[in-house]
């Protein structure tokens, strides 16, 4: 069994790879001060950021949790969302609302996907 970790610390690995599958780490925004679309867009800059390294793509997305600070954000998050996701490859999701690690984080993701 080989298990490959990527960027990694005394904490954690950026990437788990196993078994033709990729497990990143939770990401959040890059710029942890805009509002939930800059959020959005941020963070999902760095899942394609990851995913990219681990030799994988918004298409082999296989799951996603993500977790919102305000449920009220929910539609913000999809309109974001939808237009990232390509067409006929969206993943098993789950979307739950979650006290964030830092005040000013409107929105965090966990994402398995498969790799090439």
């Amino acid at each position: 069994m080989t298990i490959e970790r990527i960027s990694t610390n005394s904490r954690m690995s950026k990437i788990v790879k196993h078994n033709g599958t990729a497990y990143l780490c939770g990401q959040v925004a890059k710029d942890r001060n805009g509002d939930i679309h800059t959020q959005v867009t941020g963070m999902l800059e760095k899942v394609d950021e990851l995913l990219e390294v681990a030799g994988s793509g918004r298409d082999k997305i296989l799951s996603a949790t993500i977790y919102l600070a305000d449920m009220a954000d929910f539609q913000a998050l999809n309109e974001v969302w939808d237009n990232w996701v390509p067409e006929g490859t969206a993943p098993a999701r789950a979307c739950v609302q979650a006290q964030m690690a830092s005040p000013e984080l409107l929105v965090e993701i966990s994402v398995i996907a498969a790799t090439s």
